[in-house]
């Protein structure tokens, strides 16, 4: 009797997998391919429990006003499972949406996880997974979790490039002058970082935003050396790549250092009092990672000092910022809030990638973005 009703489920899952198109449209084939999508090492047919019914996707009226067409697709990639549309304008769904939900596309989130007990898969639109950080072993466990890392590198990168090419020119100190209509040429002595070209740029996360961040800086003439947790591999444009211990080396030689990192327990509070006393004199910090990876008064002593040129902070800690922070006032710091995935292909990429998990998920397929929960990337 067992065995029979095992094949029976067996069978309708394979009719449901069947009427799924077997293979990623052209759009996500080229982000695949174009951004170094990874997908695990097996399909999600062997997960225990694999058998998609009622699946659940937070869909903000923001996210498909700039993505036309995202239900529809969905829809399609759905198969005959039943698809739950949350508009309310929340990535995080009500709980009382997750009865019977076996996946979820929206964030991860300790209250989602908690709600939605017979949960097989959560893809999190966006790269961090702070917010699942504090799961346990048995939320954890025979769970898939999916993410958007490297689908924001490219905006997060240019928004990097921009913030390093802003500072080392001075633009900040001459747009505050603007805004007092003030027609300063002294400013121009307080350009001092140099071009860009033969400087070297060090990477701290060689992962999808510090890889695209480096093909950039490569682009403009700079050496370019990276720091990466799993191992020394990069692409050819990288020319050394270390791993976590020797940051301090490399940070000695570095005339502009990128925060790429994600928060784990290892990376918060890496760039501290002792880091910003090795790293080179006169040398610009661009940080796009996360915000509690910097130890924020360390980093002030740092600029006030001269030892460090300028900082272009996309996040900081905390966030938002006080208003009494003096970073606010300072002529060589760039500070944006949290935003450098502004605009709408990031979102795109997103969108695609999400309904392509979804594919992926219905058919049994090995899924793209697989996150380590472990390791919290």
């Amino acid at each position: 009797m067992k065995i029979t009703i095992t094949l029976t489920i067996t069978l309708l899952v394979s009719c449901l997998a069947a009427q799924v198109s077997s293979a990623p449209n052209q759009d996500a084939a080229n982000i695949i391919q174009e951004l170094g999508l990874r997908e695990a090492s097996k399909p999600l047919s062997r997960q225990p429990g694999w058998a998609p019914s009622k699946i659940l996707v937070s869909a903000p009226p923001f996210l498909t006003s700039i993505t036309p067409g995202y239900l529809q697709q969905l829809r399609g990639a759905a198969g005959t499972a039943e698809l739950v549309i949350d508009d309310s304008g929340a990535f995080v769904p009500d709980p009382a949406l997750l009865q019977g939900v076996d996946a979820v596309i929206g964030l991860c989130d300790p209250a989602t996880m908690t709600a939605g007990a017979d949960l097989i898969w959560v893809h999190n639109y966006f790269v961090g997974m702070d917010r699942c950080a504090s799961l346990t072993s048995e939320q954890v466990s025979g769970r898939t979790f999916t993410n958007g890392k490297r689908l924001s590198g490219p905006a997060i990168a240019e928004h990097s490039i921009a913030m390093m090419l802003s500072l080392a020119r001075g633009l900040p100190a001459y747009y505050r002058a603007q805004m007092d209509s003030k027609w300063d040429n002294n400013l121009r002595q307080q350009v001092r970082f140099g071009e860009l070209k033969d400087k070297t740029l060090l990477v701290v996360g060689l992962g999808g935003i510090g890889t695209e961040v480096a093909w950039r800086a490569h682009g403009l003439g700079m050496k370019v050396t990276a720091i990466r947790n799993s191992s020394r591999s990069g692409p050819d444009y990288v020319s050394y790549v270390g791993l976590s211990d020797e940051l301090m080396v490399l940070a000695a030689d570095a005339d502009v250092v990128v925060n790429a990192l994600p928060l784990t327990s290892k990376t918060a509070g890496l760039f501290n009092e002792t880091f910003f006393a090795k790293v080179k004199k006169g040398s610009l910090f661009i940080s796009v990672g996360r915000g509690k990876s910097t130890d924020t008064d360390a980093l002030i002593v740092a600029l006030e000092s001269g030892r460090v040129y300028g900082a272009g902070l996309d996040v900081t800690d905390p966030e938002p910022l006080p208003a009494e922070s003096p970073l606010w006032l300072m002529d060589n710091v760039i500070i944006t809030p949290h935003s450098s995935t502004a605009g709408s292909d990031s979102f795109r990429r997103g969108a695609i990638i999400a309904v392509e998990n979804l594919r992926r998920y219905v058919a049994g397929e090995p899924m793209l973005n697989v996150v380590n929960m472990d390791a919290g990337y």
